[in-house]
């Protein structure tokens, strides 16, 4: 099982946990983006079988970084995270083809069954 999983959050906290929580579950090939420019990046140099990304960030929001992942490859899984109140933000993702999406706080069985759901 080993998918490299790339989180972009913000908070290192938010991205410590879910980190956690994969990698308790065999997910080990982890890497992270702390903004959408920097995930844009990474995508583009790893190429990550799974994108988590939180869609309110500086410099890059993870709308923004959706857009641009997509452009460049249009196969790319992403499943974004939310707060609640965002619901505007999560249907535009899901229409930009954000494959799921996460309302924080995290639950560790939903981050796992969205996972094992993308990656198949």
């Amino acid at each position: 099982m080993d998918k490299k999983i790339l989180l972009v959050d913000d908070a290192a906290f938010m991205r410590m946990l879910i980190k956690d929580t994969l990698t308790k579950n065999g997910y080990t090939n982890i890497i992270e983006a702390a903004d959408g420019a920097i995930a844009c990046d990474v995508y583009a140099s790893e190429k990550p079988d799974l994108v988590i990304m939180d869609i309110t960030m500086p410099n890059k929001t993870g709308i923004d970084a959706l857009k641009d992942i997509k452009a460049g490859d249009p196969m790319a899984k992403v499943v974004m995270c939310s707060a609640m109140g965002q619901e505007a933000m999560v249907v535009e993702a899901i229409k930009l083809g954000a494959l799921d999406f996460i309302v924080k706080p995290f639950k560790a069985d939903r981050i796992l069954q969205t996972v094992k759901k993308v990656l198949g």
